[in-house]
């Protein structure tokens, strides 16, 4: 029955992205970030409904023309020359071909799809849509991953969806850090009072999830994110004090069992885990090193007979760092590129609350801004101890505030109009979209 549900849902959703692109940009999303039609069990499940989106989304752009143009932003200019970096890298690559090309295909779909994600974020409307649905999809996980730790007692382990690339527990409590700012934005710019309650309550269960994760390298992103998100709210005082009592509440539910790993961290010699990626660190730069403008290829240091190359005495394995990973999968170019896509992103955030502070009408991309910010050190600092490094949410992310950057930059071009002869932001839409 649930497989019947999900694939009438999807073809729905299909059909609609022919007659609306954008439709199609957000079931891509919403397929890639939560990987819905994993939650079933029958036919559904095997489906290729990320190439059948692909393929909508590709008919309905040339049936409805759009969008009108590419997008030509920092972000997006960056992911295209990343996808020509890696595609270099691949033919040159000395890990497996099998493993290279299918990363590079799945790196290709992502790519194309996010610059036509970019080229279609041309309004606030369409800005927020995309900042729910990728709340939801992994908002998702947070709550139930919430309501288990607190049956639970926290006593178990939460783990994400299965198939996934937040499957791992570790990945999980990172992308659960990373939705919780862009929660807080949802809830600072939602009319509606049970919207905001719903999206507090999530806020909490999805800390309690983060937690019950019992990931170590999570705590640490935890600290580094609450900083900043207290940093980068407005009312300091009182969202000082929501964090405080938010994040000791949470630590003083967990067990025993949960405060001696997190003190394990003191002892991290005596840790297999912390060591093994000690060693694996050495060798994905020395890899680096010895190959530093193409690398080794997608998922290098997977493969022993790489490693023994550089390091014979370290055990092949994932890098367990998103930088080490892009350094010694494609070499210092293209690793300088990857930092780049972060680099404007950042730069964009801090141009949106300089430009948008000192306006009402702005004041949501303003409070975008901030709350990414938080967002991406919850990522950069938790990603420095996992292999997250394409992890097409994070890119959305970075997408999504390189658009909210053009869309305040065009605003402040334009003259303001009078409040009372401004129309309705409804309005405003529906005019664009009969326009297109």
């Amino acid at each position: 029955m649930r497989d019947l549900v999900v694939a009438a849902l999807l073809l729905g959703c299909l059909a609609m992205a022919v007659y609306r692109p954008f439709a199609g940009v957000m079931l891509w999303s919403w397929i890639s970030f939560m990987n819905l039609h994993r939650l079933t069990w029958g036919f559904a499940a095997d489906l290729p409904w990320a190439m059948l989106t692909f393929i909508a989304t590709a008919l309905g752009c040339l049936l409805q023309r759009e969008p009108k143009r590419i997008a030509t932003d920092g972000v997006s200019v960056l992911l295209m020359a990343f996808l020509v970096g890696v595609t270099f890298t691949s033919l040159v690559a000395v890990a497996p071909a099998a493993v290279v090309w299918d990363q590079w295909d799945r790196t290709l779909k992502v790519v194309v799809m996010l610059v036509l994600t970019a080229s279609m974020l041309d309004d606030r409307l369409r800005i927020h849509a995309l900042v729910w649905l990728m709340v939801v999809a992994v908002g998702y996980f947070g709550v139930r991953g919430g309501v288990f730790t607190l049956i639970t007692g926290g006593g178990f382990i939460v783990m994400g969806p299965p198939n996934t690339m937040i499957m791992d527990r570790n990945h999980l409590a990172v992308a659960l850090l990373v939705v919780l700012p862009l929660m807080n934005y949802l809830r600072q710019h939602s009319a509606h009072r049970p919207v905001r309650i719903g999206l507090a309550a999530a806020m909490l269960l999805t800390l309690f999830s983060a937690i019950g994760t019992q990931s170590r390298g999570a705590l640490v992103a935890l600290v580094a994110t609450a900083g900043l998100f207290w940093l980068r709210s407005r009312g300091k005082l009182v969202s000082g004090m929501a964090v405080v009592v938010a994040v000791a509440g949470v630590l003083a539910f967990m067990p025993d069992s949960w405060v001696q790993r997190m003190e394990s961290m003191r002892n991290y010699e005596d840790d297999g885990s912390a060591v093994g990626r000690l060693t694996i660190w050495r060798a994905a730069i020395l890899l680096a090193l010895s190959r530093p403008f193409t690398g080794g290829g997608f998922r290098a240091v997977y493969n022993q007979d790489i490693v023994n190359t550089v390091a014979p005495d370290v055990k092949a394995r994932a890098s367990h760092s998103i930088w080490l990973e892009v350094l010694s999968d494609h070499g210092f170019l293209v690793f300088g590129i990857w930092v780049g896509i972060v680099v404007v992103a950042v730069f964009y955030t801090m141009r949106i609350t300089r430009v948008a502070d000192n306006r009402p009408d702005l004041r949501w991309a303003a409070d975008l801004a901030r709350m990414s910010q938080a967002s991406m050190v919850a990522f950069l600092v938790g990603g420095s101890f996992l292999s997250l490094s394409y992890w097409d949410y994070f890119w959305t992310l970075c997408v999504v505030i390189a658009a909210t950057h053009r869309v305040v930059m065009q605003t402040v071009k334009v003259p303001r109009v009078a409040a009372a002869g401004a129309p309705p932001p409804l309005a405003a839409w529906r005019a664009g979209e009969a326009r297109r």
